[in-house]
């Protein structure tokens, strides 16, 4: 008797449709891990720059105070309560000698050669990092700080305690440097003595107004960016603040008086020195460099 066979099945080749939702599923949590990584190391990267280096800068400038009795670079004599303060002059002589501040009344608008920045070095040049750099100082931040004993940050590392290197959001290294400085009355970055914190991307200055103020507002609070114009309009006098306008490669009305409510989407540079002239948003290139201002206690 003719026996027959049930031919087999031929073995399936390929994947169903379940296992490549599920590879196309884990393959979608491990890009979402990437960039939240990323994202997670951006937020300790500024963490530390706030904790361990402009929180300890402002430490600094306090027990600089404490040492001494006087702001950073002022006459221990005769203070005049502005940073720089020996640098400047009073009824034609040096602010430190008695007989040039006895003709005239001992206060800010009486003194000239004012508001030059005390920095160790001059770093990044002017106008590179935003609109409004003052003339440096003779007197360097580093000496004064070892000559009286006050402990600096670690910062890059000896010598170079006022700068800390990062990475932009483009992978490109950034430097932060820390200054101080006196501005007189209606400086819109705020009056009295402020820390210079140069080298700041948006970012970056977002975040640290946001841990400083408690809102990110470059017009308003401790915390402003350098060189932005003052509110000059009757309407103006209550206006809303001003965003921290820029993105990765254009900074928008970063000189302009506008508010965050008015100002376009970032169409031209007006920081060509850190950012393209074209706007162009190419993932190689260096994210836009900014200034502010923080202003201090003493």
């Amino acid at each position: 008797m003719k026996q027959f066979s049930t031919p087999r099945r031929a073995r399936q080749a390929g994947f169903t449709l379940i296992e490549l939702a599920l590879v196309l599923a884990v393959i979608g949590l491990i890009i979402g891990a990437i960039a939240i990584g990323k994202d997670v190391q951006r937020n300790a990267e500024y963490t530390k720059i706030s904790n361990k280096f402009l929180e300890q800068w402002k430490m600094a400038y306090d027990q600089y105070y404490q040492r001494t009795g006087t702001v950073v670079g002022d006459c221990q004599q005769a203070p005049t309560y502005m940073v720089n303060g020996a640098e400047t002059s009073i009824g034609g002589s040096g602010a430190c000698v008695r007989p040039g501040g006895q003709g005239v009344a001992g206060i800010a608008p009486s003194f000239a050669n004012t508001g030059r920045k005390v920095c160790s070095g001059q770093g990044y040049a002017a106008g590179q990092t935003g609109g409004g750099d003052v003339n440096l100082a003779t007197q360097n931040l580093r000496n004064l700080m070892t000559q009286h004993g006050v402990r600096m940050p670690p910062g890059r590392g000896e010598g170079h305690e006022d700068r800390y290197v990062y990475q932009d959001t483009n992978g490109n290294a950034s430097e932060v440097q820390v200054c101080f400085q006196w501005n007189p009355a209606g400086t819109t970055s705020g009056a009295g003595n402020v820390m210079v914190v140069r080298g700041l991307t948006p970012d970056l200055a977002r975040y640290l107004d946001q841990v400083i103020d408690g809102k990110p507002d470059s017009r308003e609070g401790r915390f402003r960016i350098q060189g932005r114009a003052a509110h000059t309009q009757a309407t103006q006098a209550n206006a809303p603040g001003t965003a921290w306008e820029a993105n990765n490669t254009v900074a928008a009305n970063i000189a302009g008086d506008g508010h965050s409510g008015q100002d376009g989407t970032a169409i031209g540079a007006d920081n060509p020195g850190g950012a393209t002239a074209t706007g162009r948003q190419y993932d190689e290139d260096r994210v836009t460099l900014l200034t502010a201002h923080w202003v201090m206690d003493q």
